[in-house]
Formats: C-alpha cells, sequence, structure tokens
C-alpha cells in the first residue's frame, strides 16, 4: 500500500522525487512508472516491469496503469481545447 501521510510535503517536492527522502521505494516505483508512460522515448521494459511486479499484484497494476493512462488522455485533450485548471489544487513554482 502507498503511504498517504505527508502528502502535502511529497506534493511540494514532488518534482524533485528522485532526491526526496519523503517517498517510499514503491512510490518512487509508481512516479517512474508514471514518468515512462508518460514521457515520449521512455518504454516500460522487461526489467522495470519486474520491479514493478515485486511491489503491484496485477490487478493493481492494471488500476495504476488505468490511472496513468487517463491522466495523460486528459493532459492532451485540455490543452487543445484550452481547459484551465479549476483551481483544486495548488501547483508547484517552475
Amino acid at each position: 500500500m502507498i503511504d498517504t501521510e505527508g502528502g502535502a510535503a511529497k506534493l511540494a517536492v514532488l518534482a524533485d522525487w528522485r532526491e526526496s527522502d519523503l517517498y517510499s521505494e514503491v512510490e518512487r516505483i509508481a512516479l517512474e512508472y508514471g514518468e515512462r508512460m508518460t514521457i515520449t522515448g521512455q518504454t516500460v521494459d522487461d526489467a522495470f516491469f519486474a520491479k514493478l511486479k515485486q511491489h503491484f499484484n496485477d490487478a493493481q497494476i492494471v488500476e495504476l496503469t488505468a490511472g496513468i493512462a487517463m491522466e495523460n488522455f486528459r493532459s492532451k485533450f485540455n490543452v487543445p481545447l484550452q481547459i484551465q485548471a479549476q483551481g483544486f489544487c495548488l501547483l508547484p513554482k517552475r
């Protein structure tokens, strides 16, 4: 199970999740999976999929994959239609 404690602190350093000690190993695997699914040119190879299977069962991997895919869909859908953020969360400063 993913640790949900310290959520605000984790969100504050999300852009630097690799360097932050706030994220657990399972959270790092999930974040890396999201990046590999999202960033053009990255892949989910057999070695990484084996890491996923160390922390998630098949049903959890399907659910995680669907969630990441849905967020990728939204990002591609909202931008050309100029759908703005609704202000439900603070975005990190860049």
